[in-house]
């Protein structure tokens, strides 16, 4: 007896139905299930107490949203087979499968040179071989090698479900209510030119306010200062577990997690041996934070002052500068903890440091938002004249960030 499909009652779209067959069969799988166990926003709930949706959440209203814009593609006359649905319901379904504990976070950290597109990919062939190859066009489609460009491009563009989902999703669970969009409005007005993806002329100025609201989203919440030290923790934390392993240490950790500290991986390991990526299916969140609650009474001084701080949300303090900071003055300050904590200065490393972070709102060129004007012609948006703040759009913001502990009871903090 064939499966009825599933309907899910999401709090963002309402409710969702998860069609009989493949689709269901590989939401049921256990990799997909994993996405279950791994925040789509890593640590922002340090921020925002309300931003524990997960992988699971986005990954399924991404497929949604791509069945509104084949529907609504469908109604502008244009031939889409349910063989190409299917495909492309899946290659947004499982675009972000391959990510690891924490989402971006930890991308380096458990792996290196192993971005999660790539792992995801490896993942659909492992998957694409279980179903008897039933998900070669979602594959195509995935890796742009299909010959209707626009499945692709409404999978990963510049306007496309992933980004259409996300941001709605996060605003949602962060409350951050100025950076809403209307998708639905959106996936309304696109079109297709020559198998290229096109928003139509009226769309620009619901593209201008999603532009904006994706380049505040990653100001106020992806990049704010807070999740920016929170998950660089994370990172330091897990940076110095490593040096201590490599050192001869010993760690409590999760059988799941030990042999990614006991030898690296390449992606060919993971497309050649099969065991390698159901070991990585078996990380999620959980076992980060088992390894923080375990290092909060480790000897080491570095591990066990990262994990107490996650612990108990008492954070690196961060100081946002427009300009670099000068190598210098990070070290003075460097050399100023070191007398502070009584620590070497290569143990300040983990405590006191730079990072860059940058944002665009819009890169135009290459993967272009184009729209199509009710006179047959087509601008890539940035061309546009109805849009004087699209050049602003295109600018590459930087912004330089400097960690280092709190000066307040810090001997205290650190159990001296």
């Amino acid at each position: 007896m064939a499966k009825a499909g599933k309907i899910i009652n999401d709090p963002v779209h309402g409710f969702i139905t998860i069609p009989p067959g493949l689709i269901q069969d590989v939401v049921d799988h256990p990799y997909f299930q994993r996405l279950r166990r791994i925040k789509q926003l890593g640590l922002t709930d340090m921020v925002y107490p309300g931003a524990h949706h997960t992988r699971f959440h986005h990954a399924i209203g991404a497929m949604h949203l791509m069945g509104l814009a084949i529907e609504t593609l469908r109604e502008k006359g244009h031939s889409v087979t349910k063989e190409e649905e299917e495909g492309a319901r899946l290659a947004v379904l499982l675009h972000d499968i391959g990510h690891g504990p924490f989402s971006h976070a930890l991308e380096s950290s458990i792996l290196q040179g192993v971005p999660h597109e790539m792992l995801s990919l490896a993942f659909m062939e492992r998957l694409n071989f279980l179903f008897g190859h039933r998900l070669d066009l979602a594959i195509a489609i995935f890796k742009g090698e299909y010959h209707r460009p626009f499945f692709n491009q409404l999978v990963s563009g510049q306007l496309d479900i992933d980004r259409m989902d996300y941001l709605r999703r996060d605003c949602f669970f962060t409350g951050v209510a100025e950076g809403s969009i209307s998708a639905e409005r959106i996936l309304k007005m696109i079109d297709i030119s020559g198998d290229e993806l096109v928003v139509e002329e009226k769309a620009i100025y619901s593209v201008e306010n999603f532009l904006s609201s994706r380049r505040l989203m990653y100001w106020q919440v992806y990049l704010h200062k807070t999740t920016v030290s929170a998950e660089e923790m994370v990172i330091q934390l897990m940076r110095r577990a490593r040096f201590l392993m490599d050192g001869g240490g010993r760690l409590t950790m999760p059988p799941a997690l030990l042999p990614f500290f006991e030898r690296s991986f390449g992606l060919p390991d993971f497309l050649s041996d099969p065991s390698h990526l159901n070991a990585f299916s078996m990380l999620d969140d959980y076992d980060i934070w088992y390894c923080i609650k375990n290092w909060v009474s480790h000897p080491d001084f570095v591990l066990s002052f990262l994990a107490r701080g996650l612990m108990d949300r008492r954070l690196l303090k961060v100081r946002i500068s427009a300009e670099p900071v000068d190598a210098r003055s990070l070290e003075e300050l460097r050399k100023e903890y070191e007398f502070e904590l009584g620590i070497s200065a290569e143990d300040v490393t983990y405590l006191v440091f730079e990072k860059e972070v940058s944002n665009s709102a819009y890169i135009s060129g290459g993967n272009r938002i184009n729209v199509k004007y009710r006179n047959g012609d087509i601008l890539d948006l940035s061309q546009t004249s109805d849009l004087p703040n699209i050049n602003g759009m295109t600018t590459v913001v930087k912004k330089y960030i400097v960690c280092q502990p709190k000066t307040i009871s810090l001997r205290t903090f650190a159990g001296k």
